[in-house]
């Protein structure tokens, strides 16, 4: 968690690294976030290089001490990855043992058989979730994709029918369900509860998940006809594993965080005795890092030894794990720098004391800031961690519930419209096997539809809640 709590931000005394006022705050924050939308978008710039600058260039502009703005940015970027990266390693280690393993396939495979082909485009959305909850989304897409190129090849699906509920599948785990970095990383900044927005996360994640999947899926059948491309069409991961883990050890392995989180967050609404055994043991194996590294022991048992892996072999692939999330973290370290920033510079007090004049929800505000910066760099991550940065301070005086809303409005807004500047745009069109346009129909819509509906869902949650 970050050293700075959003009760400190909020109070008269909060350390500010800068006395501008909120006019030249106001320029200081546009002006860092076009730099690093600059970077990203037209000089092509890594993330992690990005925001590292912007930070910068904002503190520059507030007129703070180059000094204390590379403190204030050094100081967010080590309690963001020693809050956040130790649980991005764990949830890399379980994605890597699930695909390597077989247990994907399992899981496909055993659900496939059970289903007709009416009720395949929800079938998709299901493998889609249940994969999407412990893999980062390139990962998940990586894996998925031919997956779903298979099932439409041999099944003679339309690949629209059958891919678009696989794809919001995984987009909605990502923006919404932690422990994905963009959900964590927004938690850590809005100092929400992880229980409290997992169980959200989840609430508002299924009925999206419907909408824009099986259901859209209709309408995006209509707009774009492919097939699926020959070349692209590969041979399933685990053809070459004489053995696999079985459905039910895979399936448990996967939830096991899920329920772990889940149960702690119930055990704190229903006990009251805060030092009773039952309250501090499940404080203890619900926390992320206990409960991601349960279920990353329990998968070397229940999906590597039962796929036929020797010791060696379970070490080999921990460590082909560790390496492709070094990206991830820099740039999630680098979000956390420039959140930091922006707040000791008082950009946060200064959204609060405007925000007070301003007659829209907390929530549309947070979702609005993210689907600019979404829209404008193509990083979900950047636009999460940097829209969470910058509405952390609305967060100061909500319940536990409206905290962890709060990180979904983020998470949603996050996912909008994603086009020719997202790396997913491009893996997505490339393994279906469609043109510019007809990706945009399809995948950017999806998105699109994602983001709305699920804003939707968290405004009605608001209100009952």
């Amino acid at each position: 968690m970050s050293a700075l709590s959003v009760e400190l931000l909020a109070a008269p005394t909060a350390p500010s690294i800068t006395s501008a006022g909120d006019t030249r705050l106001g320029i200081a924050a546009l002006v860092g976030i076009a730099v690093i939308i600059v970077l990203i978008t037209r000089w092509k710039m890594h993330a992690f290089l990005a925001l590292t600058i912007g930070s910068g260039v904002l503190g520059v502009v507030a007129g703070a001490p180059l000094a204390k703005t590379i403190t204030s940015f050094t100081t967010g970027l080590g309690s963001t990855v020693a809050g956040v990266g130790v649980l991005i390693a764990l949830g890399a280690i379980l994605g890597k043992l699930l695909a390597d393993s077989g247990g994907a396939d399992q899981i496909v495979d055993t659900i496939l058989a059970r289903t007709s082909e009416r009720r395949m485009p929800w079938a998709m959305a299901l493998i889609a979730g249940l994969i999407g909850l412990p893999l980062f989304f390139e990962v998940g897409i990586v894996l998925l994709i031919p997956v779903v190129l298979l099932v439409a090849k041999r099944g003679n699906y339309s690949l629209m029918r059958v891919g678009i509920p696989a794809l919001a599948g995984l987009s909605v785990m990502h923006g919404l369900v932690p422990p994905h970095p963009g959900p964590l990383a927004a938690i850590d900044s809005i100092h929400a509860d992880l229980g409290t927005t997992l169980a959200l996360g989840v609430l508002v994640a299924l009925p999206t998940v419907a909408i824009a999947g099986p259901l859209f899926g209709r309408f995006a059948d209509r707009w774009v006809k492919v097939t699926p491309p020959e070349t692209l069409t590969p041979a399933r991961a685990s053809d070459d594993l004489e053995q696999r883990p079985s459905f039910v050890a895979t399936v448990c392995t996967m939830l096991l965080p899920v329920a772990l989180m889940l149960a702690k967050a119930l055990v704190d609404v229903i006990v009251d005795d805060k030092s009773s055994l039952v309250f501090r043991v499940f404080d203890v194996v619900g926390s992320p890092l206990i409960a991601l590294l349960a279920a990353v022991v329990m998968a070397m048992f229940t999906m590597g030894r039962a796929a036929g892996f020797t010791k060696e072999r379970i070490s080999s692939t921990v460590d082909k794990s560790l390496a492709p999330i070094a990206g991830i973290l820099l740039i999630v370290g680098a979000g956390g720098g420039f959140k930091q920033t922006l707040i000791d510079a008082g950009v946060g007090k200064m959204i609060l004391n405007w925000s007070d004049s301003w007659h829209i929800s907390p929530l549309l505000l947070a979702w609005l800031i993210a689907v600019l910066i979404r829209v404008a760099t193509g990083s979900a991550t950047v636009a999460t961690i940097s829209a969470a940065g910058l509405v952390a301070p609305l967060a100061a005086d909500m319940s536990t519930t409206h905290a962890a809303l709060l990180v979904l409005a983020v998470g949603a807004g996050s996912l909008f419209f994603s086009h020719v500047n997202d790396a997913g745009f491009w893996l997505v069109k490339e393994y279906f096997g469609m043109d510019v346009p007809q990706t945009l129909k399809s995948w950017s819509a999806m998105e699109t539809v994602i983001s709305v509906v699920a804003l939707g869902f968290v405004l009605l949650l608001s209100l009952v809640l």
